[in-house]
């Protein structure tokens, strides 16, 4: 690693070449005189805070210079005349660079072979505002940023305990992300969180460039052939804290507003923050109610194509459920087609100004379900059965569980159609071994605390608790 020399021309020389002064625009340099000392200035702009800065150049130039003579080396003088509190005293290049690129202030002086690194940076970025998904009726109404330092915030607002730990970690080799770990130091199981540090450490790649997404699939154990997720997310500040005083581990990626929730289970995504703002039994009522419309919109429309393939099967009381024209397409290519269709819906609509998305997704609904009965290319039982559907995956917070109901729906469907009730049982015995076989990055295993059991977690997912003293 290259390290800081005491001369200040060939310290000058390479922090300007790998700093790209003269060739970037927004790298900063200023040279200056304190007291006995020549020194020069770096600062990215649009990072450094201008007040900070001039405030800390001013009594530099000023009392700064009287009060450093006679220091002999960097850390002393840091000691004697820098008055901001984040103040770091390094001779590592590497190190160097970093810091800057992520708005560090770097004062280097003739005679010294180290610099001053000066944390005086102000991120751009938004204000703390809801999150669009995870709303809730009463609660707080703050979300996380894309900024590390407000989100880190958050949480330390709502945490007042010294156990809370907030352990910072750097990722990617080019993009050297800021990574935290957020946990309590007196319940965090131990193991968990030494497997997770490891996992971090081995991440071997030049750019973090997708935020939490990036870090999940380089420590995740690849399983391509399995959409279920592997990890919550949240971008509200209460959750995380709900998870961080149950001694779960947050993870926050800078420049994302979503924070990765470990360990995670399938159970785990039947819960929402609204179950805790309703008193118990409510919460237990939305709890339960959430389980069935995942579960209706997993099997509904296998089963219903499973029954209306033989309409002999069919008893008279459900009669009602058979088509009464079958239509000019096939059952399963229209079931599968209007899954297709209510993904394009949703992509138009994602790519429609905010101006006219509502509008869009209902006229683009409407005009082509009932053009599409009209003319006899589906059925109306199949545009029920699939509203539903699309009904239900909003239903529960997970996107990207929904889009794991999805594909799995479709696959049963498809099993049906080849094998009919022997398909439809093969589809639910593979989904269980796979479910059984998924691989969380943290956890006792995907299906806990059912396999292996626990009745006690077990008991605290599938009902709402008040508050007491014991689980509080």
């Amino acid at each position: 690693m290259e390290q800081l020399t005491t001369s200040l021309a060939e310290n000058q020389k390479v922090l300007d070449t790998l700093l790209g002064v003269g060739r970037n625009y927004d790298v900063i340099s200023r040279d200056l005189y304190i007291g006995q000392w020549k020194g020069r200035l770096y600062v990215i702009d649009g990072y450094g805070d201008d007040g900070v800065i001039e405030r800390i150049t001013s009594f530099l130039l000023g009392q700064g210079a009287a009060l450093g003579e006679g220091a002999q080396n960097m850390q002393e003088f840091i000691d004697r005349c820098v008055t901001f509190c984040e103040v770091d005293c390094e001779n590592n290049v590497d190190k160097i660079l970093a810091g800057a690129f992520i708005g560090k202030t770097i004062l280097l002086l003739e005679g010294f072979g180290s610099c001053a690194m000066i944390d005086a940076k102000k991120f751009p970025g938004r204000s703390v505002e809801e999150p669009s998904d995870g709303k809730v009726l009463r609660g707080s109404h703050d979300g996380f940023t894309e900024t590390m330092v407000q989100n880190t915030a958050l949480l330390r607002r709502r945490i007042r305990d010294p156990q809370l730990t907030l352990e910072h970690h750097q990722v990617g080799g080019r993009s050297q992300t800021d990574v935290v770990l957020a946990y309590m130091e007196n319940q965090v199981d131990k193991k968990d969180l030494a497997e997770l540090r490891a996992k971090l450490e081995r991440i071997d790649v030049g750019s973090i460039s997708m935020s939490q997404e990036s870090v999940a699939e380089s420590i995740v154990k690849p399983q391509w052939y399995n959409p279920f997720p592997k990890v919550r997310y949240t971008e509200r500040p209460d959750t995380a804290t709900a998870c961080i005083m149950e001694g779960d581990i947050v993870l926050l990626v800078d420049n994302s507003p979503s924070v990765m929730l470990m360990p995670t289970c399938l159970f785990n995504f039947m819960e929402e923050a609204n179950d805790y703002y309703f008193p118990p039994l409510v919460g237990t009522y939305l709890r339960y109610l959430r389980m069935i419309v995942i579960f209706l919109a997993l099997f509904i429309t296998p089963v219903w194509y499973l029954l209306v393939k033989d309409a002999s099967r069919v008893p008279e009381a459900l009669a009602f459920i058979v088509p009464e024209e079958p239509g000019s397409v096939p059952l399963l290519i229209q079931l599968l087609l209007l899954d297709f269709v209510v993904d394009l819906l949703k992509l138009a609509s994602l790519n429609t100004p905010d101006a006219l998305s509502n509008s869009f997704s209902m006229l683009g609904a409407l005009i082509l379900g009932d053009f599409a009965v009209q003319a006899r290319w589906m059925v109306p039982e199949v545009l029920v059965y699939m509203a539903f559907v699309a009904i239900a995956n909003f239903a529960q917070p997970s996107f990207e569980l929904g889009y794991a109901l999805k594909l799995t729906r479709m696959v049963l469907l498809i099993l049906v159609a080849l094998l009919d009730l022997w398909g439809l049982i093969l589809g639910v015995v593979g989904l269980f071994l796979m479910l059984l076989t998924t691989k969380p990055i943290l956890g006792k295993g995907y299906l806990y605390p059912l396999i292996p059991f626990n009745a006690k977690a077990l008991g605290r997912l599938l009902v709402r608790r008040p508050i007491s003293k014991d689980n509080s």
